[in-house]
């Protein structure tokens, strides 16, 4: 039952109680146990609900100049919150689900000032012993307030990997979700000006956003668990999985990949590494990933896809000793200097709010933006400089597409990898083909994956878009390729494994040696977040004689476990 008093609206489920002040969840308590999750705050010292602009400047919706919050019943099982301000206007929309025992918040904004990029609802008050358990860097469970993510916005699905978070406790807490089948932009914010704690979920507005005056219409799912995380995780994985119909893509996984063993990410093209990974470990136990394959440079040239004579025996020899061998192909970036540029350029990835390019260049080791100018851009193939396309282009699905078949007919490939399949974001040139990048990235990986008889398609990064179509990811660690201050807190956690792995399986990104005390952590990171273990080496004496940390994922890999 729902109920209005004032500005406060009280609802009863049949797991919990709560109630909502001026857009504040100001209490929720699990009727089950009768734990209180919220701890008394003022609600005045902040408002609940915002409007975001540009470099995340905020408004306040909550009537402190102007207008008020007034809230009103609808039915018995829905409500609604007007706000009224200053500089905007908003409504929060709030039901109970009578099945599941979900409280439902749905806040919208508007403002008679263009440029709205997002409609912010905050959470306060989380009980001090509640750490968030998130799908960040395939499963992060910290303090809410850890420097990690303090004062930081992470952006679905790049970063925030799927649409919920958990907030822990040691013998259960409480969740919030969104059960989102059209694939909107949404963010995860972490503090506010007076409290650490606080947690904040955005609803994007699509760009541009030059001329757009409101955002909102996410629906975010609340209710209480107990146990652990593994508990609302399933949830949503079991809503997951019906909703895009995953048992489906599961079965056309192929059968090879659930005996993979062991990884080599960045593998060198050396006939002897071969050798010496099969005195060590049977073949088809082993997944190569192969980056430089190409009578062109890494990261130059694409989308040409021409393999070197070297890389043929290579890959020949693999096939023939039974290695699973991925050649790397690029899903979004583009070399300006190719001449597949002039046919897909109008439809390069531009920045939301700078409309900058992206992408980039490097130079003697050194990261480089885009260039700005148009002759510098198709002549500077030197400086590897890569655009990223929108993968909603029909045009560059087909261009792609033929590249990859062609390199597959002609090495008989069974299984690709294609590069940074994670960098979807909302852009200043969303919808292409009536398509947003994620979108298009979903359909490209599908593409790919129906070249000839079929490809087992392995990714950068996983997400909960990617991962219904790859078959394999490599997946980042907090910092990506660095050794990030404060990596160590970040394992232990491997909860997009429990959520991904019956259809898409991890290995390991970069620095995975085993030379260094950081090299060694970061391959028990990735073991921690469920990945295949994973080595980087360079030769086969690092096989031949390995190191103890290479010799652990031998051992490993060659007993089974």
């Amino acid at each position: 039952m729902i109920s209005v008093d004032g500005q406060q609206v009280r609802v009863e489920t049949g797991t919990l109680s709560a109630v909502i002040e001026r857009g504040w969840l100001t209490s929720l308590i699990n009727r089950a146990t009768g734990e209180q999750l919220i701890v008394p705050f003022d609600v005045g010292e902040e408002a609940a609900l915002k409007l975001v602009y540009r470099g995340d400047e905020t408004v306040r919706l909550d009537g402190v100049r102007a207008g008020g919050v007034c809230a009103r019943r609808i039915s018995d099982h829905r409500a609604e919150i007007r706000f009224n301000s200053w500089d905007g206007d908003g409504v929060m929309e709030i039901t109970e689900d009578p099945e599941t025992g979900d409280l439902i918040v749905e806040p919208s904004a508007y403002s008679g000032r263009p440029g709205v990029c997002a409609c912010r609802w905050t959470l306060r008050g989380l009980r001090g012993d509640l750490d968030l358990v998130a799908p960040l860097w395939q499963g992060m469970e910290v303090a809410l307030d850890d420097p990690i993510n303090r004062n930081t916005r992470r952006t679905w699905p790049a970063h925030w990997e799927a649409g919920f978070a958990i907030l822990q406790g040691a013998e259960g807490g409480f969740w919030v979700h969104c059960r989102d089948e059209r694939l909107r932009y949404k963010a995860l914010k972490f503090g506010g000006s007076s409290d650490h704690r606080a947690l904040s979920f955005d609803a994007e507005a699509h760009g541009p956003i030059e001329g757009n005056f409101a955002a909102g219409g996410l629906p975010w799912r609340v209710n209480v668990h107990q146990g652990d995380w593994r508990v609302p995780a399933a949830l949503y994985r079991d809503w997951l999985w019906k909703a895009y119909n995953l048992k489906e893509a599961a079965a056309r996984r192929p059968a090879w990949l659930r005996d993979v063993a062991m990884a080599v990410s960045w593998c060198p093209g050396s006939p002897e590494l071969l050798d010496a990974l099969a005195q060590r470990v049977e073949p088809p136990r082993v997944l190569l990933h192969f980056p430089h394959w190409r009578t062109d440079g890494y990261d130059q040239n694409y989308p040409t896809y021409t393999a070197s004579e070297e890389a043929r025996a290579f890959i020949a020899k693999g096939q023939a000793m039974g290695f699973h061998i991925a050649p790397h192909f690029n899903s979004l970036e583009v070399d300006p200097s190719n001449p597949a540029y002039a046919l897909v350029r109008d439809f390069q990835f531009r920045h939301l709010e700078t409309g900058r390019l992206y992408g980039w260049a490097y130079e003697n080791r050194q990261m480089l933006d885009v260039p700005g100018s148009n002759a510098t851009l198709s002549s500077s193939r030197d400086r590897n400089v890569m655009v990223k396309v929108h993968p909603g282009l029909a045009m560059w699905r087909s261009l792609l597409g033929e590249a990859i078949q062609a390199a597959a007919e002609q090495l008989s490939l069974e299984t690709v990898f294609i590069d940074v399949t994670l960098a979807t974001y909302n852009l200043r040139n969303c919808h292409v083909d009536g398509m947003t990048p994620t979108e298009g990235i979903k359909r490209l990986i599908d593409y790919v994956s129906q070249i000839g008889g079929g490809l087992a398609v392995g990714g950068e990064g996983l997400n909960e878009i990617t991962m219904q179509g790859l078959s394999f990811a490599q997946a980042h660690l907090y910092g990506y390729g660095d050794v990030a201050e404060g990596v160590e807190r970040t394992g232990g956690c491997p909860l997009n494994d429990f959520l991904f792995g019956g259809l898409c399986r991890t290995i390991g990104y970069s620095r995975l040696s085993g030379k260094t005390e950081a090299e060694v952590l970061r391959m028990r990171l990735h073991e921690e977040h469920g990945a295949i273990p994973t080595v980087t080496v360079r030769s086969a004496e690092e096989i031949l004689h390995p190191n103890p940390a290479v010799a652990r994922v031998l051992e490993m890999a060659a007993g089974g476990d």
